[in-house]
């Protein structure tokens, strides 16, 4: 049997009004009122990537989530759809980790749970889009790392994907176990019927603390945040008229040249 392991990431709603956000000054950390979290999307591509090769051979899917207050019944959702296995790797020390330090932990309890064949990323969070975590778990664990496959087969120990390039597409072939990083080009996840998210609902969850993990978090993080802010946009719109469509043109060229995006040549 295959041993698939996932990496989700809850997540500030990407989709959620600009008005939902706000900058904690004290922490300087984004917060979102009034709208839930959600599981990244990019992590959902290589959920689905998963549930894939789990409709087509026998593996078990075990699903990690790490960070400060997780919502069960949002992580739950994997659950529904077709994993096996939630763990919840969650302390308050995990609430402002870096990309290094996140993958360190999360290498910690891919150790701990101890069997695995493949382990799944999404191609980058969709709140620091930095896509480093899923490298650095590789990296870490010491396996062979594949990034941004828009597809994947496993048969006979072996994985080959396609992976995106500018121009198109690599194939890659590896051994396992490995880790791929999984890019939206998959496709999107699938959806759960009523019967599945309430059974999902009574289902156990594992949650692992640091003193679990048996380690220490002191000094993992590489960077310091120095500030952050939401960016403010002044938007300035004017209508250009005039008589005839030519004389229209003409005072749009001049507006430009007097805001100086073109020239006079």
């Amino acid at each position: 049997m295959l041993n698939i392991i996932v990496c989700v990431k809850q997540v500030l709603d990407p989709e959620a009004p600009p008005s939902a956000y706000k900058i904690d000054e004290v922490t300087m950390r984004l917060v979102q009122t009034g709208v839930p979290p959600v599981i990244s999307p990019f992590d959902e591509n290589a959920l689905e990537a998963a549930l894939r090769i789990k409709s087509s051979q026998q593996a078990k899917i075990t699903v990690l989530s790490l960070g400060w207050n997780l919502s069960r019944n949002i992580l739950r959702k994997v659950i529904a759809l077709g994993a096996d296995d939630l763990y919840l790797i969650e302390d308050k020390n995990f609430n402002s980790l870096d990309s290094c330090a996140t993958a360190t932990v999360l290498a910690k309890a891919i150790n701990k749970i101890g069997i695995y064949d493949l382990i799944l990323t999404g191609r980058q969070a969709a709140d620091t889009n930095a896509g480093l975590v899923g490298s650095y778990i590789g990296e870490i664990l010491d396996i062979p790392i594949i990034t941004v496959a828009r597809t994947m087969t496993v048969s006979e120990r072996k994985l080959r994907c396609e992976c995106i390039t500018q121009d198109g597409y690599n194939i890659i072939e590896s051994n396992l176990p490995a880790l791929v990083t999984v890019s939206n080009e998959l496709g999107v996840i699938r959806s759960a019927g009523i019967k599945e998210i309430m059974a999902a609902q009574k289902k156990p969850v594992t949650v692992w603390n640091q003193e679990q993990l048996g380690f220490s978090t002191a000094n993992l993080n590489r960077t310091i945040m120095s500030s952050i802010f939401i960016p403010k946009a002044d938007i300035h719109c004017e209508m250009i008229t005039g008589e005839t469509e030519r004389e229209t043109a003409a005072n749009l060229v001049l507006k430009l040249r007097e805001a100086k995006i073109i020239n006079r040549e």
